[in-house]
């Protein structure tokens, strides 16, 4: 039989009743801030065309690699979910999810649905084989009314400003149309922006490099296969991502190393890369100098310099091969950044116009290299628990092993980082409830006092996002 959802009004909060009623006045306090997203990779498409999402596999299953991911490792097939494959029947791919979520018990992806299926649709019973076929209809019909197109629901959560993810070769047409809509008097006025990820012309080892250089010559009229007119390209892509509301860039790079190449060097480099074949050390070696080229840009234009290294990408050679990028198969590895940032330290570490946002995967990292850093450097500021460790025990160690040496103003709040879209008010809620634990505690403790935790709160929820990704 099935059994009822309940959320319960203090998940996640602490358990000892003194800190849990603090942390539950300081929730009460932030829980209806507007929400912040200043990195994320939902499809700007959606608020371009304002169009229903279809079906609930649509919106909740088949964009969502954490959910994927988990079925797959139980020998469910990716085909048989709809990734990739616009020919399997979604009433069909719900069911298999439906049989198969109570694998989810414990994770964060169950905490993140269930938070949707009870507050965005009003479900009252657990997802389970019994009710898939309920969900699947009740969910379908929710998303062909108005009320659930992507605008609405942008509006309804009330989503402040969401940064979308793009590549120097994407044209931001969707942007661009969101950005005419929201020009007209009577348009809609919510803030889509982009952010720029250059991986697909900066990684060597990216599928189609060459190609993409091809592309970037024809759409910024410089010549890609010079040294100077490939800076010159990237400049160019910026300021057109500037004008579509960018304010941060993005670099997904395998590991968090830089370099600091004479010009004559790393037009050498260039050289080597673009002939093609270029060995591994040179494609590391490229990625690592244009981390740094990249902060010089960014002192020039104002960006916020995102990096997230230290995720073995696509790791499973097969699912890539058959499905693309981005299917669940990142995994972490150790990433050193002391020695790895140096050179890019040495020369743009004191320049107060350099804001870089580090993220990593290695939490062994948080307390004895990346809270350091951070708490030294004027240029530098750590991003939240990301990928795996966005999570309630990820959010709680992250705190623990960065406050004491970096404190909190040398952290960003949260961002989600998400693909699915009505996980990001779900996301936003942990996190706040997790924070505001984490503040409990430090008062009942005697750490800092009862007015500095309701200020932490604010600030962690919603102002320290706005300030660093100058929104």
């Amino acid at each position: 039989m099935p059994r009822n959802l309940d959320l319960h009004p203090d998940r996640l909060l602490p358990v000892e009743p003194s800190v849990r009623a603090l942390a539950r006045e300081l929730y009460a306090s932030v829980k209806d801030l507007p929400i912040i997203s200043p990195h994320g990779h939902t499809d700007p498409r959606w608020f371009a065309g304002n169009e229903t999402f279809g079906n609930a596999t649509d919106l909740l299953l088949v964009p969502d690699h954490y959910v994927f991911r988990m079925l797959y490792s139980q020998g469910v097939a990716m085909e048989d979910l709809g990734v990739r494959n616009k020919t399997v029947d979604p009433r069909a791919a719900w069911r298999l999810f439906a049989q198969a979520y109570w694998l989810f018990r414990g994770t964060p992806s169950r905490m993140w649905l269930d938070w949707v299926f009870a507050e965005a649709f009003g479900m009252g019973v657990q997802l389970c084989a019994e009710t898939s076929d309920l969900y699947f209809d009740t969910i379908t019909e929710m998303l062909a009314t108005d009320s659930f197109r992507p605008r609405a629901l942008f509006d309804r959560y009330n989503l402040e400003v969401l940064a979308t993810t793009e590549s120097p070769i994407d044209t931001l047409e969707h942007h661009v149309a969101i950005r005419a809509e929201n020009g007209k008097a009577a348009g809609w006025k919510g803030r889509v922006i982009t952010a720029y990820r250059p991986d697909p012309v900066v990684d060597p080892e990216f599928e189609g490099f060459r190609a993409n250089l091809d592309t970037l010559t024809e759409l910024t009229g410089e010549d890609c296969l010079t040294w100077a007119g490939y800076l010159a390209a990237h400049r160019t892509r910026r300021a057109f991502f500037k004008s579509m509301g960018a304010t941060s860039t993005d670099h997904g790079h395998p590991t968090a190393a830089t370099a600091n190449l004479s010009a004559a060097e790393a037009e050498a480099l260039f050289g080597r890369v673009i002939a093609g074949g270029c060995s591994a050390a040179d494609a590391e070696l490229f990625r690592a100098q244009m981390l740094t080229e990249m902060a010089g840009m960014s002192i020039d234009d104002g960006l916020v310099m995102q990096i997230h290294p230290g995720s073995f990408r696509n790791h499973n050679a097969a699912v890539f091969e058959r499905f693309g990028r981005d299917k669940g198969a990142d995994i972490p590895t150790r990433t050193d950044f002391v020695h790895a940032l140096k050179p890019l330290l040495d020369k743009f570490g004191n320049d107060r116009n350099l804001s870089i946002i580090l993220f990593t995967l290695d939490e062994s990292a948080y307390a004895r290299e990346l809270a350091p850093l951070a708490g030294h450097y004027p240029c530098l500021k750590l991003g939240p628990a990301w990928w795996f460790h966005d999570s309630p025990e990820g959010m709680k160690r992250f705190r623990h092993m960065t406050t004491e040496t970096a404190g909190f103003y040398n952290t960003v709040g949260f961002n989600d980082d998400t693909r699915a879209f009505l996980s990001i008010p779900a996301r936003h809620d942990v996190a706040r409830r997790i924070d505001c634990g984490f503040l409990a505690q430090l008062v009942m403790e005697h750490r800092i006092e009862d007015w500095e935790a309701a200020e932490l709160a604010q600030d962690l929820s919603y102002n320290l996002a706005k300030k660093a990704y100058k929104l």
